[in-house]
């Protein structure tokens, strides 16, 4: 179901199909940069937009139903490495797609200058709260990386769902993604952001014509992270100097409505190291 706010507003726009989306603009490995957005500012910025992009349209549905659940070793090694802005960093989940219930296990790796790696293993839908049955995958994906997680367990230690529409913008073969209905949970709180959107740009290096609008409306890259950002606003004792100004923003006055609490979890100094 299309999110009411924004649905008239796609319904607007020109549509793509999911097969000339991946062709023109895969971006497995890219850059991303991405926005915190009022989402009562959605339908203007997509009127704004709407001679330059298209919408990815699947059976009439142009919003989809997200779930990911996200994998780390017992002391949080790759939460530390996000926190403490290690030169290589690695990020493992899965992510399913509610709607078609098709699930991937996957493998991020953030390298120099915000490029962006992504490697992917389908997976079944069944299987997507363990890495097990494909820690294979995962394990040769960090060695091939040069990224060790130490031979350690993985554990699922968050989930977020949101609602996602994804913008192809031809002229320059990038991508925009639009998350409404944020939510997370790591089994002890949730964390719900319903009055903002994740606009996302994913480009091969240059800047797209949705991120100079933005920056000529003010708005500038924000420093979040689904999984890391998310588990620093419902752990309050976790090191979250990288999004300090977002959690004290917009995630802080959320997780104190919702009554997520500091909680407490040892994470030896000595293991935080992910390279």
């Amino acid at each position: 179901m299309n999110p009411p706010s924004i649905g008239s507003s796609l319904a607007d726009l020109a549509p793509v199909g999911l097969a000339e989306l991946i062709d023109r603009a895969a971006l497995q490995t890219r850059v991303d940069r991405k926005y915190l957005v009022p989402l009562d500012e959605l339908p203007d910025l997509l009127d704004r937009l709407a001679p330059y992009v298209r919408v990815l349209d699947i059976d009439g549905e142009r919003a989809f139903r997200y779930e990911s659940v996200y994998f780390d070793t017992p002391w949080l090694a790759s939460y530390h490495c996000a926190a403490y802005r290690r030169r290589r960093r690695f990020k493992v989940r899965t992510r399913t797609y509610l709607d078609s219930a098709e699930c991937w296990l996957e493998v991020k790796i953030s390298g120099a200058r915000g490029s962006i790696t992504k490697h992917r293993l389908p997976y079944r839908l069944e299987d997507r709260g363990t890495v097990d049955p494909g820690r294979g995958f995962v394990d040769e994906t960090l060695t091939r990386e040069s990224i060790c997680p130490g031979g350690s367990t993985l554990e699922p230690m968050l989930v977020s769902s949101y609602h996602r529409a994804t913008l192809l913008l031809p002229d320059s073969a990038s991508r925009v993604t639009i998350d409404t209905g944020l939510n997370w949970h790591d089994g002890r709180a949730t964390l719900q952001l319903p009055g903002l959107a994740v606009v996302e740009t994913k480009t091969r290096a240059a800047a797209s014509p949705v991120d100079r609008l933005l920056w000529q409306g003010g708005t500038r890259p924000a420093r979040i992270s689904k999984y890391a950002t998310g588990l620093a606003a419902l752990r309050l004792d976790l090191p979250s100097v990288p999004w300090r100004r977002t959690l004290r923003r917009h995630f802080r006055i959320a997780a104190s409505s919702t009554g997520a609490t500091p909680i407490h979890v040892h994470h030896p100094d000595q293991e935080a190291s992910c390279v």
